[in-house]
C-alpha cells in the first residue's frame, strides 16, 4: 500500500532538467516545480546543454528522474522533431522516462514534433498551450504596446489566452501526480475568449499607454520579419503557423487547467494588472 508519506519522499527525491530553464516557460516551471518539492537541475547553454550539440545531452540528463522539453525555436520546424526525437530517445536510455514536452495549441507543424516524443518509449505528457498572455509583456510584441501600436496578423479571431503560471503549475502538478497523465495530451487555455482587439484594449486601459491594434496580413507580416533580419526559412514557417493558426480553430475554451489545478485559470485581466503596475509597457 502507497501511503501519503511515501509519495511525498518520492516527491522530494525527484530531480527534474527543465530544459530552457531561464526562458519564459522554463522559468515558471522551475519555480513551480521547486514549490511542489522537486529538485530542478537547469539546462541551459548557461549550464552547459545545447539543443544543437546531442554531446552536451547526457550530462544534464544522467540521474534524473524527468524532463521538461521546450524546444528553443517553433515547435513546428522539422529541427524540432528531429532534436525532440533524438533527446528522447537519449533519455529513456539513460533511464529518465518521465518527459513533459510543450507544443502549441492548434498547430498542426508541431505535431510531428509530438510523434517523435510519443513513439521514443518514454512515459510521456503533452502540455499544448494556447498564446501566451506573457507574450505581451515579455515577448517580440513588447516594443509595439509601448509605441503605441500593435500590428500582428491575427484579424479579429478571439484567443483563450494562458497566463505561463498557470503553464508551470500544470507542469509541475503532472510530474507529482504519478502515473494519471501519463500518455495524455492536455490543452491549456485562460478561462475566456478575447479578440486581439479587446485584449490590447485592455492592456491600454491599465497601463494608461494609448495603443491601437492594426491587423494586417499575415505575408506583410512575413515581410516584416524578414526586414528585421529574420532567416528566409523562418519566415515561412512562420507565416504558414499563422495561416493556420488564426482561422479561428483555437476560439474555444477547454477546462485542462482546472481538471489538474483543481482552481480556475488565472484571467488575463489578472496578468494585464500585475503587468501595468510593474511597468510592462512604459516607453
Amino acid at each position: 500500500m502507497t501511503t501519503n508519506t511515501d509519495n511525498t519522499k518520492r516527491t522530494q527525491d525527484m530531480t527534474v532538467v527543465v530544459t530552457g530553464a531561464s526562458g519564459r516557460t522554463g522559468s515558471r516551471v522551475s519555480g513551480a516545480a521547486r514549490a511542489a518539492g522537486l529538485t530542478v537541475r537547469a539546462a541551459s547553454r548557461a549550464q552547459g546543454f545545447d539543443w544543437e550539440d546531442p554531446t552536451t545531452w547526457a550530462d544534464t540528463l544522467r540521474g534524473a528522474d524527468a524532463a521538461y522539453l521546450v524546444y528553443p525555436s517553433d515547435i513546428g520546424s522539422p529541427a524540432a522533431a528531429e532534436g525532440i526525437g533524438a533527446l528522447a530517445r537519449e533519455a529513456v536510455g539513460l533511464g529518465v522516462r518521465r518527459l513533459v514536452l510543450l507544443s502549441a495549441r492548434g498547430e498542426e507543424q508541431a505535431l510531428p514534433a509530438e510523434e517523435a516524443l510519443t513513439s521514443s518509449g518514454a512515459d510521456w505528457t503533452v502540455v499544448r498551450a494556447s498564446w501566451f498572455a506573457q507574450n505581451f509583456s515579455e515577448g517580440p510584441l513588447v516594443e509595439g504596446l509601448r509605441h503605441g501600436e500593435l500590428a500582428f496578423p491575427a484579424g479579429e479571431v478571439r484567443e483563450p489566452f494562458v497566463d505561463l503560471r498557470d503553464v508551470g503549475e500544470v507542469v509541475a502538478a503532472v510530474l507529482v501526480a504519478g502515473d494519471r497523465y501519463l500518455g495524455r495530451t492536455l490543452e491549456l487555455t485562460g478561462p475566456r475568449l478575447l479578440a486581439w482587439r479587446e485584449a490590447v484594449a485592455e492592456i491600454s486601459e491599465a497601463s494608461g499607454v494609448k495603443v491601437t491594434y492594426t491587423p494586417v496580413p499575415v505575408r506583410a507580416y512575413g515581410e516584416t520579419l524578414a526586414g528585421f533580419g529574420v532567416p528566409p526559412e523562418e519566415v515561412q514557417l512562420l507565416i504558414e503557423v499563422f495561416e493556420g493558426l488564426m482561422d479561428g480553430r483555437n476560439a474555444r475554451l477547454t477546462d485542462d487547467v482546472r481538471q489538474v489545478l483543481g482552481r480556475e485559470a488565472r484571467d488575463f485581466g489578472e496578468f494585464v494588472r500585475e503587468a501595468a503596475a510593474a511597468g510592462a509597457w512604459r516607453a
